[in-house]
């Protein structure tokens, strides 16, 4: 019996009891010869459509017709590759319809369609696949040498970033010094100065003082010589009484009305303002700094487009010409007559910002990034314009007139016709005739638009250039016609 039993096993083979892993989870293809517990398939058949252990796959490797089969990774969608109408192996491929289908399918309901092997399919397939490869790997190259330039780009922002806010540092660090000794030399300026008008003040004050005295005494000694009895006295004293000492000259006297150190408290102020609006211009250069240039946003098409990038604009009244006059809370300015001048300048303080030239007017406001405002307009003319603050005051009209240098582009509007003005070169636009026109102002992008606007919404020109600095919009009348206006518009 023993030896029987050994024989037994010689045959079958001693086989230990499959570990727990071996057996298949939940989420592996299990073994479809397996009976009870399955163990996990180690390869699948295309041919047998079944998928085999270990121990079970061992025929496939032993018997020749089996080992003609084609063997793969185990999958769980062999059965996919059956017909559902025919119930076969799906071994041809329909390019007309584009899906599998079995031999039967080919002479059925595909008859006629352009049909090929499913192995002819993927031959083809596998060529396409290999060139999207190619493509996917030549674009893992080229993102991979655009993240090194990314790399030491931000290293360069990073350096240039670092550089910049220590220089920044250091200029502060100087302009500090520098405000803080200005702060200390006006102050002990003023006070210099302050002694030296109160000495010349108390000389004179104590000068008068003197001649007062003197001029009481005398005066007793003339009412006392008036009560003189003796006409012989009388006559003998009064020439030595009656001869005064020289007078303080009252004209030599100036008095300045109520302004004696106001005009530093005003330089300072004008200062100030200045170096703000250079420090606001420090930290617009800053936030404009773009490295990567997106592409730009469409340009707006219509009104309702614009009004979203609408800016409500007031008119400095520093920049005002003194025929100008201000109203509607600096949104209009109307041209006065010019006899009025003399009394008109009174209303308007000494500026060194004001327009002394031309009968023009900038903005309050700076215009950066994207803006749109329209301006209604009356009378002979008027320049409705876009100006670099720094555009000059005085001096020549091609210096300071809207339009007439580099500094300025202006479209020059009458009741007749239309003209752009750049640089003292004016062009000649065409358009509809409307009492309002609307600016359209891309900073960035260097355009500037100028529009129509009635019932509908017409471009009558377009510039593109390179603006170098913050700009301010501007209204200029080229005509010294009293009641001519301009207002920047509330639209909505």
């Amino acid at each position: 019996m023993l030896a029987d039993l050994v024989e037994e096993l010689k045959k079958t083979g001693l086989q230990a009891a499959p570990a727990d892993h071996c057996y298949a989870g939940p989420e592996d293809v299990a073994c479809d010869v397996c009976t009870g517990r399955k163990q996990k398939a180690l390869k699948s058949c295309l041919i047998c459509l079944a998928s085999y252990c270990e121990k079970h796959l061992q025929p496939h490797y032993d018997v020749a017709p089996l080992k003609k089969h084609k063997l793969v990774e185990p999958s769980k969608k062999l059965q996919e590759n059956i017909c559902s109408r025919h119930d076969e192996v799906m071994k041809m491929f329909c390019r007309t319809d584009q899906q599998s289908i079995c031999y039967l399918c080919s002479v059925d309901e595909h008859k006629g369609h352009d049909t090929v092997s499913a192995a002819a399919e993927r031959t083809e397939r596998q060529r396409e696949l290999e060139v999207s490869r190619q493509n996917i790997q030549q674009r893992i190259h080229d993102r991979q040498k655009d993240v090194k330039v990314l790399q030491q780009e931000v290293e360069a922002i990073n350096g240039s970033a670092d550089k910049a806010a220590e220089d920044s540092e250091k200029i502060f660090t100087e302009l500090i010094r520098l405000m803080e000794k200005r702060r200390s030399d006006v102050k002990r300026q003023l006070r210099s100065q302050q002694d030296t008008e109160v000495s010349r003040v108390k000389e004179l004050q104590e000068k008068l003082e003197q001649e007062i005295t003197e001029l009481k005494r005398k005066d007793a000694e003339l009412k006392q010589l008036s009560h003189t009895e003796d006409h012989t006295q009388f006559l003998h004293n009064y020439p030595s009484l009656s001869a005064l000492s020289e007078s303080t000259d009252s004209s030599s006297i100036k008095i300045h009305p109520l302004r004696y150190f106001e005009d530093v408290t005003a330089a300072v102020s004008e200062v100030r303002d200045k170096l703000q609006d250079v420090l606001t211009n420090i930290l617009k250069t800053v936030t404009d700094v773009d490295v990567l240039l997106s592409e730009p946003e469409p340009e707006p098409k219509t009104r309702a487009d614009f009004l979203k990038y609408s800016r409500e604009i007031t008119l400095d009244p520093k920049t005002a010409n003194t025929l100008l006059l201000l109203s509607e809370g600096n949104r209009k300015v109307t041209v006065e007559e010019e006899e009025e001048e003399e009394e008109e300048e009174q209303s308007y303080s000494r500026h060194p910002d004001r327009f002394t030239t031309c009968l023009q007017v900038l903005s309050r406001e700076s215009l950066t990034g994207r803006c749109y405002w329209e301006v209604e307009w009356r009378g002979k003319g008027v320049h409705v314009a876009v100006a670099y603050k720094n555009i000059s005051r005085a001096g020549s009209w091609t210096e300071c007139e809207f339009g007439g240098n580099y500094k300025s582009w202006a479209l020059y509007c009458q009741n007749t016709s239309y003209n752009f003005w750049f640089n003292n070169v004016h062009t000649s636009v065409s358009g509809p005739r409307s009492s309002r026109v609307g600016v359209y102002l891309d900073h960035r992008a260097g355009i500037l638009s100028f529009y129509s606007i009635s019932e509908t919404m017409t471009l009558l020109h377009r510039v593109q250039t390179t603006f170098t600095q913050p700009l301010c919009a501007g209204l200029g009348f080229y005509y010294c016609s009293s009641g001519d206006t301009a207002e920047f518009c509330k639209v909505k």
